[in-house]
């Protein structure tokens, strides 16, 4: 089954769309938003109609209302074959207006887009560790001051390209590091997911 089909299935309500996960579609670890690569068939400076950025501005059972940086208006489709990532693998429900948030999918007939995937809140950040205190690092993002906390169970640290740990001990300050995590809207804080840094 196509792409297409598959999440055009999903947003009319075909329950063998919802059966199959979003998954199969590829990774949709927080990496893959920030690491986001311009799909072979669209052209190098043009925009890429299956792909969203913005903010959320209204919320109606299965459909995000968006505002794009370019002050364009967007409907996203979510469905039972959606991932979303909002720090980690979540539902639906998580999403709230005023989050920010990248999403990759399929463009309908009518201009909405059904997705595959929602990360919301991602960041992805060059920091400078100046600080570390007790569940929080305070870090310098190019003169800019953010607050980086630590989450329970949720934020790892990846030393030398090694498998993530849970142990953040190595992190030093006076360090560079590159900062996954999901932003705390209208704030300078950061809820960490994934540190990389040199042991």
């Amino acid at each position: 089954m196509g792409r297409r089909k598959f999440l055009t299935g999903a947003v009319l309500g075909t329950t063998a769309a919802t059966v199959v996960g979003a998954s199969t579609m590829g990774s949709f670890a927080p990496e893959a938003a920030a690491g986001q690569r311009r799909p072979l068939d669209v052209e190098a400076g043009a925009h890429d109609p299956n792909f969203i950025e913005g903010r959320i501005t209204g919320l109606r059972k299965g459909m995000l209302m968006v505002t794009s940086s370019d002050r364009s208006m967007h409907r996203i489709h979510l469905t039972g074959a959606t991932s979303v990532w909002k720090l980690r693998p979540t539902s639906s429900d998580a999403a709230k207006v005023g989050d920010g948030l990248y999403a990759r999918g399929v463009r309908m007939p009518d201009g909405t887009l059904a997705a595959d995937a929602v990360w919301l809140n991602i960041v992805n950040l060059q920091v400078h560790i100046t600080s570390i205190g007790r569940n929080v690092m305070h870090l310098d993002h190019h003169g800019d001051r953010i607050v980086g906390h630590v989450v329970a169970g949720t934020t790892a640290a990846v030393y030398n390209s090694t498998p993530a740990v849970s142990d953040l001990s190595l992190l030093q300050v006076g360090k560079h590091a590159q900062v996954i995590g999901a932003w705390r809207p209208d704030t300078n804080e950061v809820d960490l997911a994934t540190v990389y840094a040199a042991a």
